[in-house]
């Protein structure tokens, strides 16, 4: 065999049609990956352009593509129009609580439902995903009045304790763990004397890392952005998306500096986003290969 031979051979093992073996992504690849990420950061770049700018340039033709100079003078409006400093603190405490408490009880009754064997499970399971189909809507009164006789309307409270554990995050962990903890690796930490509990808490919670990671994130994200719910039970005490629905309460709204509230709104989450994204990326890659 030639050596010319030898070398196509080997450029179709390792660049192979058939199944992309170190195949590098080409241009295509690139624009298209491209296309997507202009197209998902320009509302944020424009939110940020009127944000700075004046008001005026809504009636602009073309918008401008570079931001202006009064991006401090329209957030020194958004501090003085709205409760800010306390909005935020508010967002930050209920996101964080629900996001801990998500990610405990999901991976708890995740790992319940795919590891452990009782009676009922399947059963219990097919009702958590039916659950799922229930829309949020259908339960705001009955649960506002529920929040009502507690006492609780007006508190934080009303907020967090409906949302402690969510439906999708308990499938969701349950969908993980199921092939990624093989049976015998848990018999062999009980054999070795260990309790249920440290069994979930040295085996389980190792493998469940990725997806708690990818959990957690998402669920920070739903909980920081949510306003409906917020909006019922603590207009008074308001987190961070009711508060700025203020600035567009009056009958002449200032988008600019509307926009510029949402600006400083969207920044927590980028911060996170970009925190958290080594775990983000792991944890897809794991599931991807598990799957």
């Amino acid at each position: 065999m030639s050596a010319a031979t030898e070398n196509r051979i080997d450029r179709k093992l390792r660049y192979g049609r058939g199944m992309g073996i170190e195949r590098r992504p080409g241009w295509l690849a690139y624009t298209l990956i491209g296309v997507i990420f202009v197209g998902g950061a320009y509302p944020l770049w424009w939110s940020f352009i009127i944000g700075s700018s004046d008001k005026s340039v809504l009636a602009d033709t073309w918008p401008p593509l570079l931001p202006g100079g009064q991006f401090w003078i329209n957030v020194g409006e958004v501090f003085d129009t709205i409760p800010f400093w306390l909005a935020l603190g508010n967002s930050i405490i209920v996101s964080s609580v629900i996001t801990i408490s998500v990610i405990l009880f999901s991976t708890l009754a995740g790992y319940a439902f795919a590891k452990l064997k009782f009676r009922g499970r399947e059963g219990l399971m097919v009702f958590v995903i039916a659950t799922l189909a229930v829309p949020t809507q259908l339960g705001i009164i009955p649960l506002f009045m529920l929040m009502k006789d507690f006492g609780w309307t007006g508190t934080l409270g009303a907020v967090i304790i409906p949302t402690l554990v969510t439906a999708f995050g308990v499938f969701f962990m349950r969908q993980y763990l199921v092939d990624v903890i093989p049976d015998e690796l848990i018999e062999a930490a009980r054999m070795d004397g260990a309790s249920m509990i440290s069994t979930f808490w040295h085996v389980g919670v190792p493998a469940a890392r990725p997806a708690m990671a990818i959990l957690g994130l998402f669920t920070f994200m739903t909980a920081w952005t949510d306003y409906l719910w917020p909006l019922l039970v603590v207009p008074q005490n308001p987190t961070l998306q009711v508060a700025l629905s203020q600035l567009q309460s009056a009958r002449y709204v200032d988008y600019s500096v509307v926009l510029a509230g949402a600006v400083l709104a969207t920044l927590p989450l980028l911060v996170l986003f970009v925190l958290a994204g080594k775990q983000l990326v792991s944890g897809i890659m794991a599931g991807a290969v598990k799957g």
